[in-house]
């Protein structure tokens, strides 16, 4: 399939997070997963690590995040570089207005997300 539309994407919905699946095996890609991701206003993540590097794009609004213990903020254009293994959080730093990122990492990549491990079912 070379061709993978956001308009024909599935939504998962967790926590004020809604992932949009681009480019993942289910929807042809074969090493990469690929989704857009839209965090509510003022929307936090649990705390969380992935076994593989994940990179966050923001495509509009303003997200923070904490990294390994390490705070970061990131506006339109910039990356959030996550290690595997890394724990996680990341937030909507607007109280107002939806953030919008585009998250990439590697086929089978599986989060551990209060003491469980799984594969998110917008990676597969």
């Amino acid at each position: 399939m070379p061709l993978s539309t956001l308009a024909d994407a599935p939504s998962f919905a967790r926590d004020g997070f809604t992932f949009r699946p681009l480019a993942v095996p289910s929807r042809g890609s074969a090493e990469l997963a690929i989704w857009a991701l839209e965090v509510a206003p003022a929307a936090c993540s649990e705390t969380h690590s992935m076994d593989r590097e994940e990179v966050f794009v923001v495509v509009s609004g303003a997200v923070s995040a904490t990294v390994a213990d390490r705070e970061v903020s990131a506006g339109p254009g910039d990356a959030i570089i996550v290690p595997a293994h890394a724990a996680l959080q990341i937030r909507n730093a607007s109280a107002e207005h939806p953030a919008r990122l585009t998250a990439a990492t590697s086929v089978g990549m599986r989060a551990l997300v209060g003491g469980a491990l799984f594969t998110p079912p917008w990676a597969q």
